[in-house]
C-alpha cells in the first residue's frame, strides 16, 4: 500500500515537473523577424543582391551548385561572397547571371 502511494506521488512530481519545464522553455524562445531582411520582388538580382550587402546568403548557380558566405559588394556583372562555409578563408566572385536563386534566412529564434 505504501509502495502504491509513494509510486502515485512520483508520477505527480514528475508529471508537474515536466509541465513546468516545457512552459518554461516554451516561453523562453520566440522567432522574431531578422530587421532589414528582405526581398523586392519588382527589382532585378541585383537590386535584391545589394539589398543584403553584409548579410548571408546562399546563391544557387544554373548548374544546382550552391554557395553559403557573407555578400561583400555587388558590381555590375558580378558578386563578392566572402567567407564561404566549408571554406572561410576563401572568397568568391560569382557573375550575376549564373545566379538562379538566392537563400536568406529572415527569421532567428530569440531567447
Amino acid at each position: 500500500m505504501c509502495s502504491t502511494v509513494f509510486s502515485k506521488i512520483i508520477i505527480v512530481l514528475f508529471s508537474i515537473t515536466f509541465l513546468v519545464l516545457s512552459q518554461i522553455s516554451s516561453a523562453a524562445t520566440k522567432i522574431v523577424p531578422i530587421e532589414g531582411m528582405h526581398y523586392t520582388i519588382n527589382a532585378s538580382m541585383m537590386d535584391n543582391l545589394n539589398a543584403l550587402t553584409g548579410k548571408k546568403v546562399t546563391v544557387i548557380l544554373d548548374g544546382g551548385k550552391s554557395l553559403t558566405g557573407i555578400v561583400k559588394s555587388v558590381g555590375g556583372h558580378l558578386i563578392h561572397l566572402e567567407k564561404i562555409e566549408r571554406k572561410e578563408f576563401f572568397d568568391s566572385l560569382i557573375r550575376i547571371e549564373s545566379i538562379q536563386a538566392i537563400e536568406a534566412p529572415f527569421r532567428k529564434i530569440q531567447r
